[in-house]
């Protein structure tokens, strides 16, 4: 047993000791562990609280008060949020606004391996509700401000950071889309740089491709319902207000909706399927070529990433029947949360919702719209793009860059129809299986987080200084 149990601490003892953090690194972690640790759920957390603690760690790094300005409306007291402004020398040049929302997913400690507002390095990631999606952003934008005023840095153009909430809610209060409706000037600018862009790696942490979104599909949610008159339980019948639901949600969950393409899904498959490989690999460059190929169509949906890049999708997301457990159901209903493709409307995909359930009982709402349906996503010009393919050069040699089309939502849906062009860019690499983002035990890479900070740093002071 000591025989046993010394050779395996001489394996220990060879294996390489992770790589120590830079003292900047370490300064970063404290302003990235406080806003993880600060809970900023809708049901219990404080936005406004997150923003202040984000103020005054840039007051304290030499803001002037008249640079930092917190918002929040009276109806939302823990909503709100920060835009803090760091001047540059040529006023009448256009700004770089750089966006983060700061509010989470809720986050359920039982459910969870790790208590999830408590920032817990492990087997090299972050863990905690937030260390994705997307404080860690939100941190490198504190952080990077903090260290251009402390270092002296000088920008032609004027940075501005722009600390919002309800990014996570459709229906909250949304801090981008009140400062692009009631503060503008304090958010005008000429590029933003937000959420969605990042890279991937494949299973083993390869990087595989780096991306820049521009435009996004369409969040909708759309309400399904049956009423009904009900009854005593003891007297069932089969014109039941939830059997009716489920067999109108059984038959949306056998439709896909069909294959669509923009020129940035089919760039990123292009580029991509070099980088895969296999089977995989094949179909993302077959496609690319020719999108009606329906074999290479149907390899890439596979993979739920890739296959919410090709067409609109529709799920149900939340259910709510009955009011007694010895009654007949008087009302059934069901939220489906769509992802609408570019060109496609919100009524026709009300419409084909309503054919897919073909039933005259279960009727079809359309419920609120979270923003304006976009319209041509920003382009990807060279002024756009140059500092980007700089920056990953210098950092990530040889890695392929590709646009992307977000099939998530993200607070540019807000700014765009605003005209202030707003691209996705993050530099951090996530994972195959999305790093439990929105999920259970989400978590980054420390290394991607790293990487993605020095990336960022340099995108942006290419863009501070751009003429």
């Amino acid at each position: 047993m000591r025989a046993l149990v010394g050779t395996a601490l001489s394996a220990i003892l060879v294996l390489p000791a992770a790589a120590q953090p830079r003292p900047d690194q370490l300064k970063f972690r404290e302003i990235y562990k406080e806003l993880v640790e600060t809970n900023t759920t809708l049901s219990a957390g404080s936005c406004t609280l997150a923003a202040q603690r984000m103020g005054a760690r840039l007051k304290a790094a030499g803001f002037a008060e008249s640079d930092l300005h917190y918002f929040a409306v009276p109806e939302n007291p823990k909503e709100g949020g920060l835009v803090a402004i760091l001047s540059g020398s040529e006023p009448a040049a256009k700004a770089v606004l750089l966006l983060a929302h700061i509010d989470v997913v809720e986050a359920k400690r039982q459910d969870w391996t790790r208590d999830p507002f408590k920032l817990i390095e492990e087997g090299g990631y972050f863990y905690g509700r937030g260390t994705a999606d997307m404080k860690a952003q939100a941190a490198v934008w504190v952080d990077m401000l903090i260290r251009f005023r402390q270092e002296g840095f000088k920008l032609r153009r004027t940075l501005k950071l722009a600390l919002t909430c309800g990014e996570e809610t459709s229906y909250a209060f949304n801090g981008a889309r009140w400062l692009a409706k009631n503060r503008r000037e304090l958010i005008d600018a000429g590029i933003a740089l937000n959420e969605g862009g990042g890279g991937r790696l494949d299973a083993s942490g390869k990087r595989l491709i780096l991306n820049i979104q521009a435009g996004e599909k369409f969040p909708q949610n759309y309400r399904l319902e049956v009423t009904n008159p009900g009854g005593h339980s003891s007297r069932p019948t089969p014109n039941n207000a939830i059997y009716r639901l489920a067999f109108g949600l059984n038959r949306i969950s056998a439709y896909q909706f069909p294959v669509k393409t923009t020129d940035a899904t089919r760039a990123f498959f292009a580029t991509m399927g070099s980088q895969a490989g296999g089977k995989m690999g094949a179909a993302m460059t077959t496609f690319a070529k020719n999108p009606t190929d329906e074999l290479a169509a149907e390899t890439i949906a596979t993979d739920p990433g890739f296959n919410a890049m090709l067409h609109t999708t529709c799920i149900p997301t939340l259910l709510d029947a009955g009011h007694a457990n010895n009654a007949l159901p008087q009302r059934a209903s069901a939220n489906i949360n769509c992802r609408i493709f570019p060109g496609t409307s919100v009524e026709q995909v009300r419409l084909k919702l309503a054919q897919l359930v073909a039933d005259p009982q279960i009727k079809v709402t359309t419920l609120e719209k979270r923003s304006e349906v976009p319209k041509a996503p920003p382009p990807l010009t060279p002024e756009v793009m140059e500092p980007v393919k700089a920056a990953a050069a210098k950092i990530w040699p040889g890695l392929p860059i590709a646009p992307v089309m977000l099939a998530g939502a993200t607070d540019g849906a807000f700014l765009n129809p605003a005209g202030i062009p707003t691209y996705g860019l993050s530099g951090m690499f996530g994972d195959p299986d999305g790093g439990g983002v929105h999920g259970l035990n989400e978590r980054i890479r420390v290394r991607s987080l790293y990487e993605g900070r020095d990336f960022l740093t340099e995108v942006v002071k290419a863009y501070a200084n751009q003429k």
